[in-house]
């Protein structure tokens, strides 16, 4: 029997490792079919506190785990193919490995993270990180007084224009439809800054450079008339999906299968099993952010397993 469980390893999971490991809840990490999460396809990571240089978020991660790992936690190569949540104070929650072994667990921490959505274009995929991005907040920085392009057109998409163009020279938005599907708030915010330009009915067919953005050929969907723009950066904006496959079915989520947390805690509808990071925040998805609700998953498991009668 084990005091807690941990399902991957971004910020989230290796922040909940560290704090776990180190009020001797023995954790076992399973760091998932991709480790590190979303900050292994960034590059450069420069708004992280005390990185004053900034840092390669493949070394943030690696450096994560290293941390994680002196303080005890034991990280395992390998997924979580299924759960077995119980809906009982101290209950026995039963974790299923990529081989099908059977693990008990007093607590589980989910951090699975969310998975951005793409284009799914070769040109873009081969990009990402060397001027295409899914998050201006994370990279916008990186194309200050430059042309940047930004797909989508919901609240994300104009939340994410607006952040850029008070940094970058031009913002391009690329709407696929004849009209925006973001609120009125939003769309009155994007009209009303004039270094962005929107062009319905447009998608990109490719992504032109070599080693870095160069610039873009897009289609009009309905005349398919293409043309080019030279913009330095690509930005993504048609939304996340939540990895909480494994867990549907056994905790409440929302209509885009985000996990509710309960309140400020990192609590879930079951006794003994906590969210944090990405998998249960659609609305700030930083590292630093994801960072400090896996300190707060590893307290509220400490507290809960503090509290049982028979501790």
């Amino acid at each position: 029997m084990h005091k807690t469980i941990i399902i991957g390893s971004g910020p989230a999971g290796y922040t909940a490792a560290i704090y776990a490991a180190r009020a001797d809840l023995e954790p076992i990490l399973y760091a998932g079919l991709e480790p590190g999460g979303q900050l292994t396809t960034t590059t450069d990571v420069d708004n992280f506190p005390g990185y004053p240089k900034g840092i390669l978020g493949p070394q943030m991660m690696d450096e994560l785990k290293e941390q994680a790992q002196r303080f005890g936690t034991i990280v395992k190569s390998d997924y979580v193919s299924k759960v077995e949540f119980v809906n009982q104070v101290g209950g026995t929650h039963l974790v299923y490995d990529g081989s099908d072994n059977q693990i008990k667990t007093q607590t589980v921490i989910i951090s699975t993270g969310a998975t951005a959505k793409y284009l799914n274009l070769p040109s873009e995929q081969r990009l990402i990180g060397a001027g295409v991005s899914a998050c201006a907040v994370c990279d916008g920085f990186f194309y200050r007084n430059k042309e940047v392009a930004i797909v989508g057109g919901g609240d994300s998409a104009c939340q994410e224009a607006s952040y850029l163009a008070n940094i970058c020279k031009k913002v391009t938005m690329l709407v696929r439809k004849g009209q925006m599907r973001a609120s009125k708030a939003m769309i009155h915010r994007v009209h009303s800054l004039e270094n962005i330009e929107i062009k319905y009915h447009h998608e990109v067919s490719q992504v032109l450079g070599q080693n870095v953005v160069e610039g873009l050929e897009i289609v009009h969907n309905q005349s398919n008339e293409k043309s080019q723009l030279a913009i330095e950066g690509l930005f993504i904006a048609i939304g996340h999906t939540p990895n909480t496959k494994l867990f549907e079915g056994q905790l409440i989520m929302d209509q885009t299968g985000y996990i509710i947390t309960n309140g400020k805690t990192t609590k879930t509808n079951l006794p003994g099993v906590f969210a944090s990071g990405d998998v249960q925040d659609h609305l700030y998805r930083q590292a630093v952010t994801a960072a400090g609700t896996g300190c707060m998953a590893a307290l509220d498991a400490e507290r809960y397993l503090q509290e049982l009668p028979n501790h």
